[in-house]
């Protein structure tokens, strides 16, 4: 049914005061200054983006495995919760190339910029913490510090040597740079150049001074901070981290390929915590600690398999051994010293158990204390075995073997209360006697007895001897006498 056109017009123009008695203008200005002041607010200031969060990631000491995945998880982190920037604080003598070249992985591969900031003042970035340096986005240092010293140690082998002219080629004209050939073996000289190449290409890499990151390689040399901010080899010093943070605000860096612009300013810092692993890892990654592990655990077993049953000593030395072996596959061992530390271990074992007066003693504690002495097979800092605690653990077995050898010595020299050996001397009471011979009684047994003397049933005799089944005794008033007496 269609309404009239002037009806449908004049219902129309009734409904509209309906419509416009629930708009309330001073609520919808209360409204539109909410919504104003809430955009307002979260607007940046000066257009920039909002502070973000900066992580650190201490590396402290020598630098091994567990620093490497102690970086590595920082790195994670900060990429998984979108840091802006993560600051390695450095204060470490070097460490090992492996573990160095793991961390390098890590921050070239990073999708959060990385700076290298040695500190605090008296801080130092030696050898394997010049090349984190030169491979951060960021090279950064707090005034009383210096880095260098980056020479590669020496890694097992005779010790460094001239060796001279090679036989059969020209010598240098006199007065070049090659008159003299680089002093080292050949091998040593591989590892020198291999370093060279390897620290200019992460000085080209992040526009430092590879020049003198050669000379930091060839000549061990080191700068304090200042100077290393005028060669070029940092980019700034900072006396601390909100002054890193603040000269850092609005620098550019290249992170996997692509400008980023840094926004540090007023930043939140966040301090990385090494977890319960890394813990754990930093632990037995101590040479001194694996070693220790290594001869509980050895201990461990032999005391269990010459008790079997007891349980604690298989357990203990199985979980013990197994933690050193698997901290040193982590290391650098030579395993000719790890081989001679198990012999001498072993000979102690068998000094104890099967006494030899000592050779096997004697012969078990040079080899282990050899043994250790050559274990770790580098001089890198913080990775040697101190020669105090192998004289020490040295000596604790070679005086717990003596004493268990003076043990087994004095039950020797005892004498024999049981079989035979034990008969002659014993005092028995005769049980019967009759015409057919007596009997006695004898450590439970019943024995026929024999004497030149007459037996009376209850008296007290003593064993003279022993003749097949038969023992001949004498009244106990009797001396003594000899067997066949």
């Amino acid at each position: 049914m269609q309404l009239p056109a002037a009806k449908a017009i004049d219902m129309r123009m009734t409904a509209r005061p309906a419509l416009h008695a629930h708009f309330d203008p001073r609520r919808a200005a209360l409204w539109l200054a909410v919504c104003w002041w809430v955009l307002v607010a979260a607007w940046p200031a000066n257009g920039r983006a909002a502070p973000g969060t900066v992580s650190v990631v201490t590396i402290e000491g020598a630098i091994g495995p567990a620093t490497a995945e102690h970086v590595r998880r920082g790195l994670d982190h900060a990429a998984r919760d979108r840091h802006r920037l993560v600051v390695l604080a450095m204060d470490t003598p070097g460490g090992l190339d492996t573990s160095m070249r793991q961390i390098i992985k890590a921050i070239l591969a990073s999708e959060v910029p990385v700076a290298g900031y040695v500190s605090p003042s008296g801080a130092r970035a030696a050898s394997a913490g010049t090349y984190i340096l030169y491979a951060s986005h960021v090279a950064a240092m707090a005034p009383g510090t210096n880095l260098g010293a980056a020479t590669p140690v020496q890694i097992g082998g005779s010790p460094q040597r001239d060796e001279g002219p090679v036989p059969g080629r020209d010598p240098a004209p006199s007065g070049s740079a090659a008159e003299k050939p680089p002093a080292g073996s050949a091998s040593t000289r591989k590892q020198v150049n291999d370093a060279v190449a390897y620290i200019r290409g992460l000085a080209d890499m992040r526009g430092r001074n590879a020049e003198w990151a050669e000379r930091a390689v060839r000549e061990a040399v080191s700068l304090p901070a200042t100077e290393a901010q005028q060669l070029k080899v940092i980019d700034l010093v900072a006396r601390d981290l909100q002054a890193l943070l603040e000269q850092l605000d609005g620098r550019t860096v290249n992170v996997l390929g692509h400008d980023t612009r840094l926004e540090t300013a007023g930043a939140a810092i966040v301090q990385h915590e090494a977890d319960w692993r890394v813990r754990l890892l930093s632990a037995i990654t101590d040479p001194s600690v694996a070693l220790m592990l290594m001869m509980i655990g050895i201990y461990g077993l032999f005391f269990e398999f010459y008790n079997p049953g007891v349980g604690v000593p298989g357990v203990l030395g199985g979980i013990c051994l197994l933690l050193a072996l698997y901290a040193l596959q982590l290391l650098p061992v030579n395993y000719a010293g790890l081989a001679l530390i198990a012999l001498g271990v072993a000979f102690m074992a068998a000094e104890a158990f099967a006494p030899s007066f000592g050779v096997l003693g004697i012969g078990g504690a040079v080899a282990f204390t050899i043994g250790a002495v050559i274990l770790i097979d580098t001089e890198a800092p913080g990775f040697g075995i101190p020669f105090g605690l192998i004289v020490g653990l040295a000596g604790v077995s070679a005086l717990f073997v003596a004493a268990l050898t003076g043990m087994a010595l004095k039950a020797r020299r005892r004498a024999v209360v049981s079989g035979d050996e034990a008969l002659p001397g014993s005092v028995i009471e005769v049980l019967q006697a009759g015409e057919d011979g007596a009997w006695a009684l004898y450590a439970g047994e019943r024995w026929r007895v024999c004497s030149d003397a007459r037996l009376q049933p209850g008296q007290k005799v003593r064993v003279l001897s022993r003749q097949g089944l038969v023992l001949h005794v004498a009244p106990l008033d009797t001396p003594p006498q000899p067997p066949g007496g």
